[in-house]
């Protein structure tokens, strides 16, 4: 029942994130420390979410700003494994208060982004850090990391297909570290992977199914629903 429940919260979750924009990864968060605890869901979430970035990575081969990419990567790749220790190491009710209080401070950032970031070399290096560091911790920065590549002032192809190059690194690396650290077994890897299939399905359906909803709207209701989540995860705990 946990798993079919993740499969079909993964679907809806793209949903969502096709629809609004944003939202998918991170509403995948409670629902999937719910299922199979905190100490699992952060590692089954990051497999989920690196199939994703890989197939928006190679879409784009061509026309990613690799400069860029490498920028960002330097601070970004040891943050994240940083954070990934830290989710290893640290308390269960801990991280997933940390989760709560992420996923609060991401729906923030993804509505403060609106005004661009300064386009810079700092932009990229401490952007990169804040990205790697809350990705590691808490499974997902993809709002921080969005509003840096949007400073960038990239064609639509190459800030998505660059924006996901330096997500795709993140992911693999922190893959790597959970596997050693973590619980993450074959059994959590494959429902990762299956994870990652329902949303490719679940954004491909969004981009036929929903392109007419208002979506001013439903993104306040998505960031509203998520900030209460992360509230009682905050408060609340494991």
């Amino acid at each position: 029942m946990e798993i079919l429940i993740l499969l079909v919260g993964s679907f809806l979750a793209a949903l969502v994130s096709g629809a609004a924009g944003f939202g998918g990864s991170l509403l995948l968060l409670p629902i999937a420390t719910a299922c199979v605890g905190a100490e699992v869901a952060v590692p089954v979430l990051t497999i989920a979410q690196l199939i994703g970035n890989i197939a928006r990575m190679t879409t784009g081969w061509k026309q990613i700003d690799w400069k860029s990419v490498g920028l960002f990567s330097l601070t970004s790749l040891p943050l994240a494994a940083l954070g990934a220790f830290g989710f290893a190491l640290l308390p269960k009710d801990i991280v997933t208060r940390c989760i709560g209080v992420a996923l609060i401070l991401l729906v923030i950032v993804k509505f403060v982004s609106k005004k661009n970031l300064p386009k810079s070399k700092s932009t990229l290096l401490v952007g990169g850090a804040i990205t790697g560091g809350v990705s590691g911790l808490a499974g997902s920065g993809g709002p921080i990391g969005a509003a840096v590549f949007l400073s960038l002032g990239l064609p639509p192809v190459a800030y998505i297909a660059s924006e996901a190059a330096t997500a795709t690194a993140m992911h693999i690396l922190k893959s790597v570290i959970y596997s050693k650290f973590t619980n993450m077994n074959y059994r959590a890897l494959l429902i990762g992977l299956t994870m990652g299939l329902c949303m490719i399905i679940g954004t491909y359906v969004a981009n036929h199914f929903i392109k007419k909803m208002e979506k001013g709207k439903f993104q306040k209701y998505v960031a509203v629903l998520l900030c209460v989540v992360g509230i009682y995860m905050a408060v609340i705990g494991a």
